[in-house]
């Protein structure tokens, strides 16, 4: 058993557990593909340490640890997929991690017959052709012809090169460089936000597929040059860093969502709402026309607490929000600024009539019973408006008058209360 893999071994289990770390908040199935690759470099370096045992167990070791720095490489790549998670991806990662472990083998294994490795290297070519053709249309994303095509690439180098002078070290040299170019592919055309740790991820990849044709041409050509491990291994470091940063930017800007929208029913909150109210008024004054606050609370909700319990009343808030946001316009701003209150503004130009008919509107849509629990619910609405500029010249005043009409369409009976 070697000890120099060590230091790897360690350094690759501190990032597991700093990957673990940052993205137990919200991980999800990519997340853990990710994680996952990581065991596997894990694995790759812990296999490696018996490399240097004689025999069978030798042999094992080699093909275990460079299997599984593909494992890596098809677990990322098919945590690209547009469709993670459906039969199709699972099916296609099943089949290359299959293939390319089987190549593996056989090119590590001695004195395998040419046939079958002739057999072998053709089945990158049309075993994903297969896999990608007998996904129905609808649920094949485009990404997929990239492993395809490649593979198919790679069928004929390894057909054409694997029997070569340098054949052997093609047979693995190539798989490995492949399934790293493809997964650097699958990176650069995914969805994921072009960021600092999308950029430093694909980078990353794309040093880490040309690892190992370097690694080969500096055996063939310079073999007197030394070249230490930590400089092979840096492209690992380096991705693990970029998706790191990847987690930490998704959940920044989750945080920053959370603090300005309400997270049960994912609209603006008040924080927010005071933000486009200012923003309203200020395009408002500059065009010299009016624009339209409306304070919306709802009637008979406490008792749908009290007698259903919250749970209810959380499922009545989100159909609320869900029928009002159907009924405005998308320039204008549904907000929940309290427990049972929405608050809209509506961009102008809008006249005080306009405004009141879109008021009705709202509290008509809430004559209906809302269906929850097993059970219908009749609820309505008190509704207080107030415009800019003829009502108030100020966000804050603009805001505490809508209050105060709304309230007074609840003593009425509920109802909107214009003026």
């Amino acid at each position: 058993m070697s000890f120099k893999e060590l230091p790897d071994l360690l350094a690759v289990g501190l990032l597991i557990y700093a990957f673990v770390t940052v993205s137990r908040p919200a991980g999800g199935m990519m997340t853990r593909m990710w994680l996952a690759g990581w065991i596997c470099i894990e694995l790759h370096f812990a296999a490696y340490s018996f490399l240097d045992v004689p025999g069978t167990a030798g042999i094992v070791a080699d093909i275990v640890g460079t299997s599984a720095l593909v494992w890596c490489a098809e677990l990322f790549s098919c945590s690209m997929d547009a469709r993670l998670g459906q039969w199709g991806c699972r099916a296609l990662f099943a089949a290359m991690s299959t293939i390319y472990t089987l190549y593996i083998a056989l090119a590590t294994i001695p004195n395998i017959p040419q046939p079958v490795m002739i057999g072998a290297a053709s089945l990158f070519a049309w075993v994903p052709l297969l896999v990608v053709l007998a996904t129905p249309r609808e649920k094949r994303p485009a990404s997929r012809w990239i492993t395809v095509g490649i593979n198919i690439a790679l069928s004929v180098v390894l057909l054409g090169w694997q029997f070569s002078a340098h054949g052997p070290d093609l047979m693995i040299t190539l798989p490995l460089f492949v399934a790293y170019f493809i997964c650097c592919l699958q990176f650069a055309f995914s969805n994921q936000r072009k960021t600092g740790g999308f950029v430093v991820t694909v980078l990353g990849l794309l040093a880490w597929s040309m690892v190992f044709p370097l690694g080969m041409v500096f055996g063939i050509f310079f073999p007197n040059v030394q070249v230490g491990d930590e400089v092979w291994n840096l492209p690992k470091y380096l991705v693990a860093v970029g998706m790191i940063l990847l987690l930490l930017e998704t959940q920044l800007k989750r945080n920053q969502h959370l603090a300005h929208h309400d997270a049960l029913t994912g609209l603006p909150n008040r924080r927010l709402f005071q933000d486009r109210i200012s923003g309203a008024m200020e395009r408002a004054r500059q065009h010299g026309v009016p624009t339209a606050m409306l304070a919306i609370d709802l009637d008979g909700f406490k008792q749908v607490n009290d007698t259903l319990g919250h749970h209810a009343g959380d499922e009545v808030l989100k159909q609320v929000a869900y029928l009002f946001t159907a009924r405005l316009r998308r320039v204008d701003t549904l907000a929940r600024t309290g427990g049972d209150e929405f608050s809209v503004v509506l961009e102008g130009p809008i006249t005080r009539r306009e405004a009141s008919e879109v008021a009705r509107n709202l509290k008509q849509l809430l004559e209906a019973p809302v269906p929850v629990a097993g059970s219908t619910i009749q609820i309505g609405a008190s509704i207080g408006l107030a415009m800019f500029p003829d009502d108030a010249q100020t966000p804050d005043s603009l805001s505490i008058l809508a209050d105060e009409r709304m309230y007074a369409a609840k003593r009425a009976g509920g109802g909107v209360q214009s003026a």
